[in-house]
C-alpha cells in the first residue's frame, strides 16, 4: 500500500496527525528531498527504509514502490504541502494502478496558507475578494493559455503564484498588464513556516527590487491582492447582530 502524505509547508508540526502516523508506521518512505524538512524523518522508526526522490527519476521512484509493495511494505510517498497542487502525483498513480498497487492520499497544508498564517492574512475579504487563485508562472511546464497570469489578472482578487520566484520582474509585468494597478499590495514569503522564513509586504511592481534587496531567488510564494492590505474590507454579515442564522435570530435596536 502507498501512502501520498502532504508534508505541510515546512514546520515539522504542521504536518496533519494522520500524516504523522504513516510516518511512524511506515516501512519505506520516499520523500522529496529538496524540499520537504529533513526533521520529519524523525517521525520514521529505526527501520524504516527512506529514499530522497530529487535523485531519483520517476521510474526509479515506482520500482522501489514495486519491489517494497511486493513484499507486503506500508510506503509513504511524501510531498511538500499538499500533494493535490503541483506535487506531481497523478502519474504516480496511474502507474500504480497499472501495477496493481493500491493507494490513498493525505491531505498537508500547502504554502499559501503557511504563508496566510505567517502574515495573519484573510485571502477572503467582504468587499475586497471572495476567491483565491492558485497558480503559477509558464516555466519549464506550459501553462494552458486561457490560464495566464494576465487573464486571472483580470479578476482583481487574491492570488498566490507559486513556482515563480526566478520570474518576478516578468511576473509584475503581465500582473500590470492583466489589470492589477502598479501599487496593488504584494507579499513574497521564503520558506513559509520554516525557522527560516522571512516574509516581506511590499507592491507588485517592487516585487523583484524585494526580493534582490533580500537575496530571495527560490523556495518562496509570491501573495497578491488588495487582501494583503486587509483595508477597507465590510465585515462580515454573519455575526452581525441583525442577521439571523440557523443558530441565532436577529437582535432588534
Amino acid at each position: 500500500m502507498v501512502y501520498f502524505v502532504g508534508a505541510g509547508t515546512g514546520a515539522v508540526d504542521l504536518i496533519t496527525v494522520r500524516g504523522m502516523r504513516l510516518l511512524e508506521q511506515a516501512d519505506v518512505i520516499i520523500y522529496a528531498g529538496s524540499l520537504v524538512n529533513p526533521g520529519l524523518l524523525e517521525y520514521a522508526k529505526n527501520e524504516c527504509e527512506i529514499y530522497d526522490s530529487s535523485k531519483l527519476t520517476l521510474e526509479e521512484v515506482l520500482e522501489i514502490m514495486k519491489q517494497a509493495g511486493s513484499n507486503g511494505k506500508k510506503i509513504v510517498r511524501l510531498h511538500t504541502g499538499d500533494p493535490s497542487i503541483y506535487g506531481a502525483v497523478r502519474e504516480q498513480m496511474d502507474e500504480l494502478d497499472k501495477l496493481g498497487i493500491s493507494y490513498e492520499s493525505c491531505p498537508g497544508v500547502s504554502a499559501c496558507f503557511g504563508a496566510a498564517a505567517s502574515l495573519n492574512l484573510e485571502y477572503t475579504l467582504p468587499g475586497i475578494s471572495q476567491s483565491l487563485i492558485i497558480t503559477r508562472m509558464e516555466g519549464k511546464t506550459k501553462v494552458p493559455g486561457k490560464e495566464s497570469i494576465e487573464n486571472f489578472a483580470t479578476h482583481q482578487t487574491s492570488m498566490a503564484i507559486y513556482l515563480s520566484t526566478g520570474m518576478l520582474e516578468e511576473l509584475s509585468k503581465r500582473l500590470i498588464a492583466g489589470g492589477y494597478r502598479k501599487d496593488t499590495p504584494a507579499a513574497i514569503i521564503y520558506k513559509a513556516t520554516w525557522p527560516e522564513e522571512e516574509a516581506y509586504i511590499c507592491t507588485i511592481d517592487s516585487l523583484y527590487d524585494t526580493a534582490k534587496k533580500h537575496g530571495i531567488t527560490k523556495t518562496a510564494i509570491v501573495l497578491v491582492g488588495e487582501a494583503v492590505a486587509h483595508q477597507g474590507y465590510e465585515k462580515s454579515r454573519l455575526y452581525a447582530a441583525d442577521y439571523s442564522t440557523e443558530f441565532r435570530h436577529a437582535k432588534d435596536d
